[in-house]
Formats: structure tokens, sequence, C-alpha cells
């Protein structure tokens, strides 16, 4: 691929993930009031794309149109840095959301409450420190940062650590602490929550109804699920190239080979508010208010009614649950299922 296409790309994929998550992050501003603790975590992942569009973007694009990396090591490094800091903070905030929503979802309605707005900081700046510790252990000898092999921009020298057990079990802790295991407590957490999703649904239909709340949480998980699985396909094939060099020699890999993964990966953090602008109206709404220039607040109220099989319960705009009030023949009351929905998405 010439370098004047890949530039093309990394441009059009940085205004769009700039002009995205910066609408995602004046949506929050905006309702700053309204906003409940989960959300928050929507909040870090905007936070986390743009921070990488910002700091990484200008110099991949411009070392692109050069046909070479501009600068010396020092940028080289703060590049891969930077790339490395925000792609695992962006790999841990999607861990903590789905442990969070699975935790809502599959706790009562008191147990939830718990997960407030303090829990929310705490695992924020968990993350951050995580991702911050991560980062800088190559700064202290323990793995290494490097050019890519297509020589456009650096990340962790990956092909360095064929003969050095120091590197080796970087890569390897790196790959099953940063990757892995994030990756399988996301899988766990959605399955878990779409089976409870789902046995939910089918106590509703026993009702011939299937209340709002319910088909808000499917709709969420969906979202979520999107999210997550958008975020590892996109860091996959770069996972799997990077692997791949460590074990044998770069020479062996084409450079579009190389480049393409990294290209896709990039992309990661573009999609995201398109995601949120599909599947939610508040959103959709909030950013037609923005084009509009609308200063007003947004008041949301909830409609209940009496005369239904199924009663939904909120509790603010984070958590729903769902219970049936009407007693089955055998006088017993289905179990109800807490939904952590969230407003801003």
């Amino acid at each position: 691929m010439p370098e004047n296409h890949t530039a093309f790309l990394l441009l059009l994929s940085g205004i769009l993930t700039v002009l995205g998550n910066s609408a995602v992050l004046a949506v929050a501003v905006k309702r700053s009031s309204h906003l409940r603790s989960p959300e928050l975590l929507t909040v870090n992942l905007a936070v986390t794309d743009l921070g990488m569009a910002i700091s990484m973007y200008p110099l991949a694009i411009a070392s692109a149109w050069n046909h070479a990396w501009l600068g010396g090591d020092a940028t080289c490094i703060y590049y891969a840095l930077m790339g490395f800091l925000f792609g695992v903070a962006s790999m841990m905030t999607l861990s903590v959301m789905a442990v969070i929503r699975f935790l809502v979802t599959h706790s009562s309605k008191s147990n939830s409450n718990t997960i407030n707005r303090k829990v929310i900081h705490v695992s924020i700046a968990l993350i951050w420190l995580y991702a911050a510790l991560w980062a800088t252990l190559p700064l202290l000898g323990w793995g290494h940062y490097g050019p890519e092999p297509f020589g456009t921009s650096c990340t962790i020298a990956w092909s360095q650590f064929h003969n050095s057990a120091n590197g080796l079990s970087f890569i390897l802790s790196m790959f099953i602490l940063c990757t892995i295991l994030p990756a399988i407590t996301i899988t766990i957490c959605y399955l878990g929550i779409a089976w409870k999703v789902h046995k939910t649904y089918q106590k509703m239909q026993n009702f011939n109804r299937t209340s709002n709340a319910a088909k808000l949480e499917k709709k969420l998980t969906l979202m979520a699920v999107l999210i997550s699985v958008g975020f590892l396909s996109a860091w996959t094939p770069y996972a799997a190239v990077s692997f791949w060099s460590i074990f044998h020699s770069s020479e062996s890999i084409p450079p579009i080979v190389t480049l393409l993964p990294c290209l896709f990966a990039k992309s990661s953090t573009a999609y995201n508010p398109f995601i949120y602008y599909a599947f939610s109206k508040t959103f959709r709404r909030e950013i037609k208010r923005l084009q509009c220039c609308c200063g007003q607040k947004v008041y949301f109220s909830t409609k209940h009614t009496t005369n239904s099989h199924v009663s939904v319960i909120w509790s603010g705009r984070d958590n729903a649950h769902i219970s049936s009030f009407r007693k089955t023949d055998s006088g017993e009351v289905p179990k109800s299922i807490s939904c952590s929905c969230r407003s801003l998405i």
C-alpha cells in the first residue's frame, strides 16, 4: 500500500476519532448532572480513544506522507509509549465495563446500588495506574520500544525479543495479563449477561408481555458486545502478527502484512461513537441539540403502568429491576432481573 494512501486512511480515521469522541465528551459534559456511575466508564473509553488520536495520529500521518519516521529515538519511544498506555487503558476499561454490567445484572436491587460513583472512580484510577505501569516497564529495562517493520510508526520492539529471555518474558506476561485474561473476562461476562436476559425474556413471555426495561437491557447488552468485539477484532490481527514476529525474523513478513493490521488496530478509536449513535436515542437527541446549539437541559421521566403483568422499578437512570407483580397459579412470583441501563449510551 503506497504511503500516501496510508496517510489518507490515518487522516480519515483521526478526523472521525476526534470528532466522534469529542461529541461523546461534549454530551457527557452537557449532561454531567444526569450522568450515573457506569456512564463514567463510557466517558473514560472516549478519553482513551481521543488521547490516542491526539498523541499519535499527527506523527503517524506526517511520517506516512514523508515515507519514513519523522524524528529520532525520543519521538519513537514517546509514540510507542502513548500507544501502549492508551491501548491497555482501553482494554481494561472494556473489561471493567463488562464486569460491572455482569454484577449489576445478576445482583439484587440493594446490591446493585453499591456500585456507586466512588467505586467507578477507584476503578478508573486503577485502570490508569495499571496501564501506566505496563507502559513504563520498557523504559525501566523490561522490554523495549522500537520502530515498526514498515518504518513509519513505533511500538514494542517485537522482533528484538527473538533471542532475548528478558524480552520474551515481558511479551508473554503482557499478552496474558493485558490481552488474553481481559478478553476472557469480557467474553464470560457478556455470555452470562446474555443468558440472564434470555431467561428473563422467557419468563416475560409466559405473561405474553415483554417490558420496556428488558428490551432496553437487551439493546444495551448488544451495544456493549459490539464495542468489545469491535475492539478485540481490530487488535487481534495486529497481536497475531506481532506474536509471530517474536519467533520469526521480521524479514519473513512482508511490510504490507504488518502495515494492514496496524491500520486496522488504529481504526478501533473511531467507531464507538457511531455505535452509540446507532443504538442510543438519547445520544442521537443530544447530538442533534449540539448541532442546533441548543442549551436547554434534558429531563427524563418514566411512565408507570398498573394494568400490565410486568412492573419496571427504576433506580435512578442507572439500574432497572424487572419483576412480575402478578402471581402464577402456584403462587410463585418470577425472580427479578437487575439491569444496568445507562442513559448516555
